[in-house]
């Protein structure tokens, strides 16, 4: 290959894997669904570091929408499934996945002077069911106040309760 072929040589058009392409289309829908509902986004897709492994490897957390609802700062976490008849999409915002998203929102919150502000953890689930002429049918559920982070922080035991 010429030297100027190697300026004009386009790639291959990539293709996302299909649950790749599933949950950006959810996302899409999300922003446009929020903003009907009047929140403002800030940021989509926010990737933060959040602290080390026992490896010593970073970690980095990611926030799918940042948005406020008026004045509330909202951390929203989109699923997005093709059917419902399993679990709903909202069942895989597990412990460990609010656990991550927590981590990141505190982060977040830290970066940007936040640390006095207003706000909750929201979930968007989305389900993509084929209507009869095979389209695409979403049903968009919002989940406000999902969690919240006083599970996720360490406790403090009072010497009294293990005294004998």
């Amino acid at each position: 290959m010429k030297l100027k072929d190697f300026f004009t040589f386009k790639k291959k058009e990539e293709t996302l894997a299909p649950h790749l392409e599933l949950g950006q289309r959810g996302e899409l829908l999300a922003k446009i669904f929020l903003e009907s509902e009047g929140y403002k986004i800030v940021a989509s897709n926010f990737t933060i570091p959040v602290g080390r492994n026992m490896r010593g490897a970073m970690i980095n957390g990611e926030i799918d929408i940042v948005a406020y609802d008026s004045e509330t700062l909202c951390f929203v976490e989109v699923k997005t499934r093709r059917s419902d008849d399993f679990a709903a999409p909202s069942a895989s915002v597990d412990g460990r996945k609010q656990r991550q998203i927590t981590r990141a929102a505190r982060a977040y919150r830290r970066m940007f002077g936040l640390l006095g502000r207003e706000y909750r953890y929201d979930v968007v689930s989305i389900v993509l069911a084929k209507n009869e002429r095979g389209e695409d049918k979403p049903r968009i559920e919002l989940l406000r106040n999902f969690w919240t982070e006083s599970k996720f922080r360490k406790r403090r035991w009072a010497r009294e309760e293990f005294s004998y």
